[in-house]
């Protein structure tokens, strides 16, 4: 046993009689006292334990001379010691002496490299401690359990073979050796937490202070990969105070002189971004840098703040459009945000650690947790500053008109914007939090059904690449039924994997139902996992079993009773939803379009993801015969490939839509991030996809951080080009407004404003229309074509002398159908020609709108025969 002491005279006698106390052969261990310099006697009372001929135990004691550091007196300690397993322990009798035989069982037995006393897993806990100190505590176990996946990684209290100190840093330091032992392990080392009651010191004073635990996160980025110490961050905090100033003068400047948000903000961070990168690669991180330009190093840098530059202008946007915060005080806060960028890409991808760098596998986990932060934070800046597209709108329209389901989806898409809007109010961001959310739950998702599969580093990449794929990244930011759709398809392959290949009976049926029941709510789609769960019984022997046993009827009826609004609804209209969706699965078109599909799968997944899946679906990738290596291989392939073959067929006879595979793809997630993995008996195709993800992660999310700030604050040079449908409604809302009034105001009627498209341009009208003064908005069923819901909600309209104002997004669609036949023309009363209007922001042009006048309505061709 190996105790570092610092002022501890009033524990020794305590601790050593508590020790004396064990049910353990007094000559099978000793307890080593390693002392840093105390000032109140601890040494000569451990002499006295030492120099006791009676003594029930084998006492010594090592006086440090050095400036105290407990890593250090730690492994001072280890040197001295005789024994083959290492115990450590503090002296002020927080850790309970009496736990030490089951810490030290699983190490001499051989089952464990390292048991750790730990006061969060089941069965442990803290006694003591102010809550501020219990916080501290668990929040340094949060940021070092993604890098050690250890609950306790701070704890002070573990044993451990004692060949393994050798492997600890020479420049450990601080006072968490337990987390350099984990670290040096590479992520090898067989370890178990043990549960203990952690007390408080009741004797003395803590040695804690803010500096260790500064130097705890210092280590801690150290060992993450990080270029990270006190001096190099004070370097590059002056160094960006300095760049603040330019960057802000050079703002404000731009600003005074019109250039507008997204010039001035650009400009000026070239500006202080190339004068940062000088001093920082010539004095704050002076010591990876040689002295000369690198290119290679540059081009990172570049590729850090052009990251950083597109977050930046989501902030502004957020504080300035969204908070209506002054322009010159908006850029501060953005400022701050791109530092933050700036500092952590620079210390871990710009100038990373070089001497003695982390393992493959820490360096994915902190690259995945990373980008993940920074795609989660890029949907959550621009979630309420970007404009609803009109899917969303329509949907918006469907929580207007609450109902148990809807004709073309199940409600769930609405439920979430009406739960989203009450609470933030009816804008971007209270409609699309319900999107966010349902990633966040994706995510959770995948990630524990990618640790059950294979290991908690396979779940974080099975995390990056949903994050970053597009199937992922585009369902989590716009609020579609896919959204939804996607939580609850994670969840309830969590639960299938849970019951079928896990045999768990007690709660895994219950999560099974209720997921299910959810995402038939979400999207009639969920269904096909119910064939494929039953194929995988049918196939698999061991879970053939649940054939016969109650728990899958108990979850189907409980699916089927969360499933019952939507059932009701058609009931009470013809089936109508069920007519529809079957017309829509049988063909969509009636013609071939596999081409269709396979162009759709290489849009949702990339071309890395894509190979990444073909080679994913081929036979014995992880060269495992264990019968659960097979049957784990067996519910990848099921749940997989049972949903893609039937859209394989139905493309065969239809067009697909492009985002209909994309929820597929979440069970093959954890064998794609399992082969990023590998390093070892590799296909050369496998080693060079591995190589090419790198690039697709980093163009995927240029890509979603260049279109959200080209859409929000546009991008200088560039104009805007095909936004004819699905964007900038806010400004065509206002002109079609304008137009609205002014009829109004000639006839001294107000219009009725007619979306002539199937739902978009009347969604789009409706959410963004003036809530105080707002219009009389229909959609195209007014003309006897299908309009979605609005067949419902208006489902006729009387003949009517009101003028009648038709908006389109092509002339076209305000003069005949789809099918090309002039049949609105006759029912309008003196029709007047197609307009368009030309649609600006800040003199810009931004779209398209078209639209007719007429005076008035005859009614349909039905209400007239």
């Amino acid at each position: 046993m190996v105790v570092p002491t610092l002022n501890e005279a009033d524990n020794i006698d305590p601790l050593l009689t508590r020790l004396s106390a064990l049910d353990l052969p007094v000559s099978s261990f000793e307890v080593i006292f390693v002392d840093d310099g105390s000032s109140d006697g601890t040494p000569d009372r451990v002499r006295a334990w030492e120099k006791r001929v009676d003594a029930p135990l084998h006492v010594r004691l090592l006086e440090r001379r050095e400036k105290p550091d407990l890593t250090r007196s730690i492994l001072a300690g280890v040197a001295l010691a005789r024994g083959d397993v290492i115990v450590v322990m503090d002296a002020d009798l927080s850790h309970p002496p009496e736990r030490l035989p089951a810490l030290i069982a699983p190490v001499v037995n051989g089952s464990h490299d390292v048991a750790v006393g730990s006061r969060y897993v089941p069965g442990g806990s803290t006694v003591g401690w102010p809550l501020h100190r219990q916080w501290l505590s668990r929040l340094g176990g949060w940021l070092a359990r993604p890098l050690c996946d250890v609950y306790d990684a701070t704890s002070g209290f573990f044993a451990f073979r004692r060949e393994l100190a050798a492997a600890v840093a020479e420049r450990a330091r601080g006072y968490k050796i337990l987390l350099e032992l984990l670290m040096a392990g590479q992520g090898k080392l067989r370890v178990i937490e043990v549960p203990i009651c952690f007390h408080d010191r009741t004797r003395g004073t803590s040695k804690l202070s803010f500096l260790h635990q500064w130097t705890y996160l210092q280590r801690l980025m150290t060992l993450a990969g990080g270029t990270v110490s006190v001096g190099t961050a004070s370097r590059f905090a002056a160094v960006g105070l300095f760049g603040v100033v330019v960057d802000a003068l050079l703002f404000q400047w731009l600003m005074s002189s019109g250039a507008g948000l997204a010039m001035a903000h650009i400009m000026s961070f070239f500006a202080a971004a190339a004068l940062n990168y000088s001093l920082n690669s010539k004095w704050s991180f002076r010591r990876h840098h040689e002295g000369y330009l690198r290119w290679d190093q540059f081009g990172r840098f570049l590729t850090v703040g052009v990251f950083a530059l597109l977050m930046r202008g989501g902030v502004l946007a957020l504080l300035v459009y969204g908070w209506h915060v002054p322009s010159f005080l908006a850029i501060f806060p953005a400022i701050a945000a791109t530092a933050a960028i700036n500092y952590f890409g620079s210390a871990f991808y710009v100038f990373p650690v070089r001497l003695n760098p982390p393992s493959l596998d820490v360096r994915w986990r902190v690259a995945s947790f990373g980008i993940v932060l920074f795609a989660v934070l890029l949907r959550l800046v621009y979630l309420g500053v970007a404009q609803l597209i009109p899917d969303e709108a329509y949907y918006w329209n469907y929580a207007q008109h609450m109902d148990l389901s809807f004709f073309d989806h199940p409600p769930m898409v609405a439920w979430l914007i009406w739960l989203g809007t009450s609470i933030f109010g009816d804008n971007e961001f209270g409609v699309r939090i319900g999107a966010f959310v349902c990633g966040l739950v994706t995510m959770g998702y995948t990630y524990a059904l990618t640790r059950n599969l294979y290991d908690k580093s396979t779940g974080i990449r099975a995390v990056l690449l949903l994050a970053v794929l597009p199937f992922g990244f585009v369902t989590a930011t716009l609020m579609t039924a896919d959204a939804p759709l996607m939580a609850a398809w994670a969840a309830t392959l969590y639960y299938m994997e849970r019951a079928l290949l896990e045999g768990d009976s007690r709660s895994a049926w219950l999560g099974m139902g209720i997921a299910f029941g959810l995402g038939l709510l979400s999207k009639y789609t969920l269904g096909l996992l119910g064939l494929a769960a039953l194929l995988f019984v049918i196939l698999d022997p061991i879970a053939r079993r649940w054939l016969q046993r109650p728990h899958p009827y108990l979850a189907a009826v409980l699916a089927l009773l969360l499933f019952s609004p939507v059932i009701i609804w058609n009931i009470q209209h013809d089936w109508a939803s069920i007519l529809f969706q079957s017309e829509r699965a049988t063909g969509i078109g009636n013609k071939f379009s596999l081409q269709w599909l396979f162009l759709h799968m290489l849009l949702v997944l990339t071309p890395a993801g894509l190979m990444a899946a073909a080679l994913a679906l081929l036979p014995e990738r992880d060269h495992d015969s264990s019968q659960f290596a097979n049957r784990r291989r067996l519910f990848v392939r099921v749940f997989t490939g049972v949903p893609l073959a039937v859209f394989f067929g139905l493309s065969l006879f239809g067009a697909p839509k492009f985002h209909w595979t994309g929820p597929v793809w979440l069970a093959l997630l954890p064998t794609m991030a399992w082969m990023m993995g590998q390093t070892s008996d590799m296909r050369s195709i496998a080693i060079r996809l591995r190589a090419a993800w790198k690039p697709t992660i980093a163009v995927c999310l240029f890509f979603y951080a260049f279109a959200m700030h080209y859409v929000v604050l546009g991008i200088p040079g560039i104009p805007y080009a095909g936004f004819t449908e699905h964007y900038f409604w806010r400004e065509a809302t206002h002109e079609v407004e304008q137009i609205a009034a002014k009829v109004q105001h000639e006839t001294g009627q107000k219009p009725i404003v007619v979306g002539m498209s199937k739902w978009s341009v009347a969604g789009a009208l409706s959410f963004y229309n003036d809530k105080e003064q707002p219009m009389d908005i229909r959609s195209r069923n007014m003309f006897s074509q299908n309009a979605a819901m609005y067949n419902f909600w208006y489902p006729a309209e009387p003949p009517t002398s009101r003028p009648i104002i038709l908006v389109g997004m092509r002339p076209w669609q305000i003069e005949r159908d789809i099918e090309g036949n002039d049949n609105i023309t006759p029912v309008l009363i003196q029709p007047g020609a197609v307009q368009e209007v030309a649609i600006e922001r800040d003199g810009k042009p931004l779209r398209r709108v078209y639209y007719r006048v007429a005076q008035g309505y005859l009614g349909s061709r039905a209400q007239q025969n």
